[in-house]
């Protein structure tokens, strides 16, 4: 199961008591303080991991508490440190204070990490002054994880346009597939080879009007068009279902840009589907007609035209 947000409670551990003891003997008039520091409480750390690409072990695991430091002791030992709580989550995860709204860190690369809560300092032994300090209590938040996948390649476009037989025939992918609108419910990733080297390609779920307010399955798929390098633009131009592939291409954009300027500025690689439908071929000359643009006929289904996209997407990359 796809998982692409999730809200967690984390809390860091509080820091340990400072020892308040003395030491005497009978060569000693004065008893001396010899209580030594608490230990550091731990820190919850959150990083990020090529190997994940899911947020689903939040789902049921979402609140996560660091332990407390030791307590000092006597002749002047300090206690333990706490070990730090790792968090790993997949790359391109954006982490959120959830009271706020204030982006701690967007975790784009592997490795990447943030200290989400800062775990308390121990508390003084005595041997620094009279008495012996209290420790500070750990940081504690509800933080929001938000995901947007990291791919090269993302594929727009209308439900049913086949997006997902695409992503099939040219990659690794095994999507569902099926004649009904919305068959990908979540992204579905996969890597295309080409030659000596390879690119990450995203089908995102159908986009519909009114996706960029939340309409269909909205703007929660939206955002993983966000770290692509480039757009495939897959338009069903056999109006099968009764649809215009011209009206098609323009809501389209027009939802891109109505999300994300940024996103509908990236550069598209428009490809034409089902062109070995019987309606197919005036459509495509009406359509290159008023976009005026380089144009790939393909049939997904039957893997026509596949080698001349994918070497466009690889030159463009």
């Amino acid at each position: 199961m796809f998982i692409d947000s999730a809200k967690i409670y984390v809390k860091a551990g509080s820091g340990g008591k400072g020892c308040e003891s003395y030491y005497r003997d009978k060569y000693t008039r004065y008893a001396i303080r010899n209580g030594g520091d608490g230990g550091r409480g731990a820190d919850i750390i959150i990083r990020a991991d090529a190997h994940l690409h899911t947020l689903l072990d939040f789902r049921y695991n979402r609140h996560f508490k660091g332990e407390n430091g030791g307590h000092g002791s006597s002749q002047q030992k300090k206690g333990k440190d706490a070990l730090p709580i790792i968090i790993r989550v997949p790359r391109g995860t954006t982490v959120k204070d959830a009271a706020t709204g204030y982006v701690l860190r967007d975790l784009e690369n592997s490795q990447d990490e943030v200290i989400a809560v800062i775990g308390g300092k121990g508390g003084l032994g005595n041997r620094h002054s009279k008495e012996a300090t209290q420790p500070q209590a750990g940081q504690e938040k509800e933080l929001i994880l938000d995901l947007k996948l990291i791919a090269d390649v993302g594929v727009v476009g209308f439900p049913n346009a086949g997006k997902s037989t695409l992503i099939s025939n040219i990659s690794n992918a095994h999507p569902k597939i099926a004649a009904y609108p919305f068959t990908t419910k979540s992204p579905v990733l996969g890597v295309v080879n080409v030659e000596d080297r390879s690119f990450v390609i995203a089908d995102i779920p159908g986009l519909i009007e009114g996706s960029s307010h939340g309409r269909g399955l909205g703007d929660d798929f939206l955002r993983h068009v966000e770290r692509t390098k480039i757009l495939v633009h897959l338009i069903d131009i056999s109006g099968f279902e009764g649809r215009d592939p011209l009206e098609d291409y323009k809501t389209i954009n027009r939802e891109l840009k109505n999300y994300n300027k940024d996103v509908a500025a990236k550069k598209q690689i428009i490809a034409a589907n089902k062109i070995d439908l019987e309606s197919a071929g005036a459509n495509l000359t009406r359509f290159k007609k008023a976009i005026r643009k380089k144009i790939y006929p393909i049939s997904a289904l039957k893997k026509e035209g596949l080698e001349d996209l994918i070497e466009a997407i690889g030159k463009e990359l």
